[in-house]
């Protein structure tokens, strides 16, 4: 059983600043989850292989392809700002002013 000391121990290296009220409740709840993981401890998982996720997953985006803006003057007219053919656009980098 997590005792109040300890659960201000660990509140101190988490940075977390806790209300008494939340001081008082604290030691029965983490010990009901060190209590689970005690449970979960005690599965065979000697034949299980080593996972990253409970499920597969796969990258369903599409694949990168390069392709040319057809109107190329529609592009730039709906530009916020331009200087000629050229895109206008803040300067972020350099000097401040």
């Amino acid at each position: 059983m997590i005792d109040l000391e300890q659960v201000r121990k660990v509140a101190h290296l988490a940075r977390l600043e806790l209300t008494p009220e939340e001081e008082q409740r604290l030691p029965s709840q983490l010990s009901a989850i060190l209590d689970y993981v005690e449970q979960l401890s005690e599965l065979d998982t000697d034949n299980v292989e080593p996972t990253t996720r409970a499920i597969d997953v796969s990258n369903i985006t599409r694949a990168d392809e390069q392709k040319t803006f057809g109107d190329r003057q529609l592009l730039l007219d709906n530009a916020p700002d331009r200087e000629e053919d050229y895109f206008r656009v803040p300067k972020i980098l350099g000097e401040s002013e």
